[in-house]
């Protein structure tokens, strides 16, 4: 009887526990893993020389900036693919609603739509982003990134900046 007792009661705190958890990661923070060369230098600056592969970083996402899609030219978000929503990119908003933006390869210059934003990875050569797909709806970013928090000689502050190309003159 008094191993049923324990058991009814563990398994009520790791559900609460989860149920916690879940609704924090949902509502106010979470943490993703970066992949890939895009955001290069910022994340995953170097290859590990023993796996000859990545070493993906880890980073603090918060969501309090979709309630009003409180965002600024320089913040990194994490967004779905506007073309496959299963995938999660993460880009540095480069223009917001209102905002001129040149498009690449060409002379022809756009306004982002009300709604949108624009992103672009910071290694252009390996970054899928605006350029390629248009302006991303706001609705789609999940939150924006604050910090980095994995590998611990990486942790600290995500530095809001702006590319040159996209200074005013």
């Amino acid at each position: 009887m008094g191993t049923r007792n324990f058991l009814w009661n563990s398994a009520k705190k790791f559900f609460t526990i989860g149920l916690i958890g879940l609704t924090v990661s949902d509502r106010y923070f979470s943490i993703v893993p970066v992949r890939g060369y895009s955001m290069s230098p910022t994340f995953n600056p170097q290859i590990s020389s023993y796996t000859g592969s990545l070493t993906d970083d880890r980073v603090l996402v918060e969501k309090f900036c979709l309630e009003k899609y409180k965002f600024s030219c320089g913040d990194v978000v994490v967004f779905c693919s506007p073309s496959n929503h299963r995938e999660m990119h993460i880009k540095r908003i480069t223009a917001l609603p209102g905002d001129w933006i040149s498009t690449p390869h060409s002379y022809d210059a756009i306004v982002v739509p009300k709604g949108h934003c624009w992103v672009e990875g910071d290694n252009s050569v390996f970054s899928l982003d605006s350029r390629s797909f248009g302006p991303i709806p706001l609705g789609l970013v999940h939150g924006r990134v604050t910090h980095i928090v994995w590998p611990p000689q990486r942790v600290g502050k995500v530095d809001k900046r702006i590319p040159q190309e996209h200074l005013p003159f």
